[in-house]
């Protein structure tokens, strides 16, 4: 990040790929919300879209910095981007299918100034029919929480901490707590944590940079929060490149598979890692060839 900038509360990185009216909408909630008092700034990555998206988002939105890549690198790098480019004492980075509430914003950022040991704060997210999108608060994934996840045990045994910990089904959806893991369509992170910790890992394409950054946050001392006082509205999987994209299920499968070999590689045996890392590449081919049959 660099060392010279205009100093500012907050700023706010979104990533665009290909969707225009989705962005637009974002950045539309951003600017009718409750801001007074709030110095912000919205800084937009396009990610190549080649699409006019970002020209005309542009056009409509002259107040917002406009970041446009030559190419897509994925969604960790084109965060990265924005956070490099950024000036506020804390960084949100927020999807651009969301859409934040009148206190969204000021209630996130009042509530981690008054916490100095947060080091990343998550809110409530609804999906549009207003249930909760359950990974919103969740524990870091382990070989034993991913396989009662994949067998459906959470649903079926909601109330289980042990069959409910991958998304900590037990918890109260209206609580306040520290937990392992918030998602990165609402993470909002102050720049003092990212200094210490690092930006995101570029090796994730999509998917799991999140959980990654999570991690490294916990292990260097600091919480990180569910704090649902505040909501935003989360169109679940409508910014990705397409739900049937080969790469975009690959880069699902290619994030477990990640993220066990950087943190979990000396923490198992190896039995253990072989049955995580063949029962993930079993998944990936038979999700790939279930898509291809589609279409």
């Amino acid at each position: 990040m660099a060392s010279e900038r205009l100093k500012m509360d907050l700023s706010i990185i979104i990533v665009n790929y290909k969707t225009e009216e989705l962005t637009s909408n974002c950045i539309d909630s951003i600017i009718k919300s409750n801001t007074k008092g709030l110095d912000y700034e919205i800084i937009l990555v396009d990610n190549a879209s080649n699409d006019g998206s970002i020209e005309a988002i542009e056009k409509r939105f002259s107040e917002i910095r406009i970041i446009k890549n030559p190419e897509n690198d994925g969604f960790a790098k084109g965060n990265n981007i924005g956070i490099e480019a950024s000036r506020g004492d804390y960084i949100l980075l927020l999807n651009s299918d969301t859409i934040v509430e009148q206190n969204t914003l000021k209630g996130a950022v009042a509530f981690i100034k008054d916490h100095r040991h947060i080091g990343a704060l998550g809110c409530k997210i609804l999906l549009p029919s207003g249930k909760l999108d359950p990974a919103c608060k969740r524990s870091f994934p382990t070989p034993l929480n991913g396989l009662y996840h994949s067998l459906n045990l959470d649903t079926a045994f909601p109330d289980s901490t042990r069959f409910g910990a991958y998304n900590l089904t037990y918890v109260n959806e209206n609580k306040t707590c520290s937990i392992d893991c918030i998602m990165g369509a609402f993470m909002l992170v102050p720049r003092a944590v990212i200094e210490q910790v690092g930006m995101l890992d570029e090796d994730y394409f999509m998917y799991g940079e999140d959980i990654d950054w999570c991690y490294r946050i916990k292990a260097a001392g600091f919480q990180v929060m569910y704090y649902p006082e505040i909501r935003i509205f989360h169109h679940k999987k409508a910014s990705g490149i397409g739900k049937r994209n080969p790469k975009v299920i690959a880069a699902f499968y290619d994030s477990m598979i990640i993220f066990y070999n950087k943190h979990y590689q000396n923490k198992y045996n190896k039995l253990t890692r072989w049955c995580v890392i063949t029962g993930t590449t079993v998944m990936k081919r038979m999700a790939l060839a279930k898509n291809k049959r589609r279409k």
